[in-house]
């Protein structure tokens, strides 16, 4: 596809450099032939010649535009599925920075280097001819310090980049800490934190400015590379008028030659500068950084010979020779205390848990007690102050631990395209439909995909509801390989019958593992282990042991009380 665009646009471009070579060949022509030979309507038609080239020049200008769009519109959208897929598979911090700022920038640049790029080869090739028609003698006065210029420009181009680099990086740098810190206003007021987070992200400021200006001091070469390569031809031609003169080169020649030079090379010369020298080299390192990396490999599923689900991890104990080594724990962590800032009390306070393989775990507790924090942590999106976390014996964080893990948050991320392309978006390659299907029936999407119209139906979000788009996301985590499944409050939108059918169908994963932060009690009631969180203090056990002597849990579990609250 993308061979027939070039060639359009090639097409395109060469009215623009047409327009060129007639600019100053007919205005010499005008001059030698007409005005100063003293026949007007000869010169008048030369002019009119001109005026013809500019216009076919317009119309090819136009042309050009529709094309460029079709170039770089696919290029765009790739970029956008392997930020989003980043972002959800590995869960990425700098995958907010890609998705709002790069992949507009690469956009952006990338249209704007093809114009400038494209623009810049037409016209210079448009004005070589014309100089060269004119009189070659033309040639050794402009070519040699266009060149130069040119080369000057190319030395700046690598530390462009690289401060486009260091730029972006602090971009990011910035972006991460203030998603840190804005979700946790409130608790930073409570703990008088603010002195302390506002220096920080001070910091992260002040490091984005100083590359802003380091950035921004290598305009001062493009300035001096843009003088020589296209101003100084300007002055040689004046300056080197007398001598071109005396060698057979005519007035009509020399008013051309600084025809195309002042209207055709200094402008082209000036948009490459400004946006190759800005454009390009940000283009190259914004695709440098959105560039995926290859996913971490899988370890293969867990099996679920550990025991009853839930049940703690028993103590290690000599393996048989020849006995296949157990699988280490789906989820582990250990002493792990974590607060939203150093004056503020521990969410988190010294937690202990363990939860094997093939287990299936509520946590259940009053509304901003932790529930979520427990799973962030969990997935690596929080880091503890203190304690050790590790997913399937991994450490936490860490690139194998993510893709081990699939975080399923209460605001179900539901993107444009097919239904089959959001079920798979946790997968490196295409589901097949039978395994899709079996996937929807078993997580209780199938009515909303006969409703869609099948797995390659076109999907809105917006016209979905909260609970549809809950169904589309657990199917997707249903379907991805990681064994540990952390849902967030995840089912909250659904009905109870519906919540049950989907928990059970994680539950029944071959080598999966649950942890499920409870909306209804009967989540709990489902679940082989109970953890109940309130504050310092928490509980642990199945759902009869903590009805017997778990007062907070019998709390919760009175027939009179509503849902649990987030």
């Amino acid at each position: 596809m993308c061979r027939p665009v070039l060639l359009r646009l090639a097409c395109w471009s060469v009215l623009e450099a047409g327009q060129t070579f007639l600019l100053g060949y007919a205005l010499a022509r005008a001059l030698d032939a007409g005005f100063l030979a003293g026949d007007a309507r000869t010169g008048l038609l030369w002019l009119a010649v001109a005026g013809g080239g500019a216009g076919a020049g317009a119309v090819g200008t136009r042309r050009v535009y529709g094309v460029v769009a079709d170039l770089v519109e696919p290029v765009r959208d790739r970029l956008v599925a392997g930020v989003v897929a980043r972002g959800v598979r590995e869960a990425d911090r700098g995958a907010l920075s890609g998705l709002t700022q790069q992949v507009e920038i690469a956009r952006d640049t990338l249209a704007g280097l093809v114009m400038v790029s494209r623009s810049f080869v037409f016209t210079v090739a448009g004005a070589l001819a014309g100089l060269c028609a004119l009189a070659p003698r033309l040639l050794l006065v402009v070519v040699p310090p266009l060149l130069a210029g040119l080369g000057l420009f190319a030395v700046t181009l690598r530390p462009l980049a690289r401060r486009q680099e260091a730029f972006l990086v602090a971009d990011e740098a910035l972006a991460a800490e203030l998603g840190e810190v804005c979700p946790g206003l409130r608790d930073v007021t409570a703990a008088g934190a603010e002195a302390c987070v506002a220096a920080r992200a001070g910091e992260r400021v002040d490091a984005e400015y100083r590359a802003a200006r380091a950035l921004a001091r290598w305009s001062v070469v493009r300035v001096a590379a843009l003088a020589v390569g296209g101003q100084l031809p300007l002055v040689l031609l004046l300056v080197t008028a007398p001598w071109l003169l005396a060698h057979g080169v005519t007035p009509g020649a020399l008013v051309g030659a600084l025809a195309y030079v002042t209207q055709s090379l200094l402008p082209a010369l000036q948009n490459l500068v400004h946006g190759l020298g800005t454009s390009g080299t940000r283009l190259t390192v914004v695709l440098r950084r959105l560039r995926p990396s290859p996913p971490p490999p899988l370890l293969p599923p867990f099996g679920s010979d550990m025991g009853s689900p839930g049940a703690p991890a028993p103590g290690p104990r000599p393996a048989p020779p020849g006995a296949p080594t157990p699988a280490p724990p789906a989820l582990t962590l250990a002493a792990v205390t974590f607060a939203y800032g150093p004056a503020s009390t521990p969410v988190l306070d010294g937690l202990d848990l363990c939860v094997p393989a093939g287990g299936h775990l509520a946590v259940v507790g009053p509304s901003g007690i932790g529930k979520s924090t427990l799973t962030a942590v969990a997935a690596g999106l929080l880091t503890p102050d203190r304690g050790e976390t590790r997913v399937c014996g991994h450490p936490v964080p860490g690139a194998r631990a993510a893709a081990l893990r699939v975080l399923i948050p209460q605001e179900a991320y539901v993107h444009t395209g097919t239904l089959a392309e959001n079920l798979g978006l946790l997968r490196p390659k295409p589901v097949p439909e039978a395994e899709l299907l079996a996937a929807a029936e078993a997580v209780g999407l199938t009515p909303l995909l006969e409703k869609l119209g099948g797995p390659d139906a076109p999907v809105n979000p917006a016209a979905l509801s909260a609970g549809e788009r809950q169904l589309i996301a657990l199917t997707r985590a249903y379907l991805s390989a990681a064994p540990l499944a952390l849902l967030d409050e995840a089912t909250c939108h659904l009905d109870p019958e519906a919540e049950a059918r989907a928990e059970r169908a994680f539950a029944a994963r071959p080598g999966g593992t649950l942890v499920v932060v409870a909306h209804r009690l009967a989540s709990a009631r489902r679940a082989g282990r109970v953890l109940v969180m309130d504050g310092p203090r928490t509980a642990y056990g199945t759902h009869t042991d903590l009805l017997r002597g778990c007062p907070l849990y019998q709390e919760l579990a009175a027939p009179a009380r509503p849902p649990l609250a987030r």
